[in-house]
């Protein structure tokens, strides 16, 4: 008997061999591919063949539970969810994060398929404990971490949610031309884009454009060609930390690279953005310039000359069981 009539969606991904496959049509010519090489084509079956068996597993189990619909990462963008839908992600983090920008309050479990291979912040379950997270995410009997995201509106009215982050910039290795409005100040920017986080992304690649500069900012301290002076204690500043809470009510944004010039100004390179001072974005790329988020290329929003953009907190959150 079931124990719903709400549909668990088991939210599924190829692995590294089923794209070889599809890319060379057969496994012989993706095994020749590899080997060929000199990587070891043997992790890529062991890899293919954990995650199936993970993917069988859970679907008996779900199917013990409630109806079960699997559905590919490739179809998230049309798929439309019920609103009492259990979302049952089974990958790694990234999957995990793609699936929450397009889902409007239902809930989250994600699980890790392969915990010798991966380790994941957003992966706390392994294939295992299904048959008891299940039973208390219906009973509402488990405990719910909530995650806010960011938001990219156009003045075409297309928008863009970002689980972890949002990057605004060129699609290639140019610069990129723009003119960037946050509360009263504004400037003209030339950069390489704009990094914009959540607090989930705040440990990735957020973390490391911040690190980056702290180190370079360090190492000209040490040499005296820079001194950094903290303005309430009087002393030298510390690294920092570029962590912050995953339901935070504000993004922190950072300009890469940004290019001082005559026609381009550096001032505004680093911050917040919360609902009463959004980040207001003109294009001046002929062409080139793009909006994505979570790091997923393929999937963005074209941000070419007089296009408009405001950036801020989405409407919605995401809700991952913990």
């Amino acid at each position: 008997m079931l124990m719903t009539e709400n549909k668990i969606i088991l939210i599924v991904r190829r692995t590294r061999l089923d794209d070889l496959i599809a890319r060379f049509n057969t496994l012989a010519q993706a095994q020749f591919y590899v080997e060929h090489l000199g990587a070891d084509f043997s992790d890529y079956q062991k890899e293919h063949k954990n995650y199936q068996k993970a993917v069988t597993t859970v679907e008996t189990q779900l199917r013990q539970l409630g109806r079960v619909q699997v559905l590919e990462r490739d179809f998230l963008p049309n798929f439309i969810f019920a609103k009492q839908d259990t979302v049952v992600v089974l990958g790694q983090d990234g999957l995990v994060a793609n699936t929450l920008k397009y889902l409007n309050g239902q809930i989250v479990i994600g699980v890790n398929p392969d915990p010798q291979r991966w380790e994941g912040i957003l992966l706390p379950f392994q294939v295992e404990d299904l048959s008891k997270i299940i039973p208390d995410v219906f009973a509402q009997r488990c405990l719910i971490k909530e995650v806010s995201m960011a938001k990219a509106t156009l003045n075409n009215g297309q928008t863009l949610y970002g689980v972890n982050d949002l990057f605004i910039g060129p699609k290639s290795h140019t610069s990129a031309l723009y003119q960037i409005k946050i509360g009263k100040r504004q400037e003209q920017q030339a950069s390489s884009g704009i990094i914009v986080s959540t607090g989930l992304g705040s440990t990735g690649w957020f973390k490391s454009l911040v690190t980056g500069a702290t180190c370079i900012t360090q190492a000209l301290i040490k040499e005296n060609k820079l001194v950094a002076v903290d303005s309430k204690t009087g002393r030298m500043t510390q690294q920092h930390d570029s962590r912050f809470p995953w339901d935070a009510n504000y993004l922190q944004f950072t300009v890469r690279e940004p290019f001082p010039s005559t026609t381009s100004s550096a001032t505004l390179v680093f911050g917040k953005i919360t609902p009463k001072t959004p980040m207001f974005m003109v294009s001046k790329m002929a062409g080139n310039g793009v909006i994505f988020s979570d790091g997923i290329e393929n999937d963005f929003l074209e941000f070419n000359s007089g296009t408009q953009a405001t950036i801020g907190l989405a409407e919605k959150r995401g809700y991952l069981v913990s």
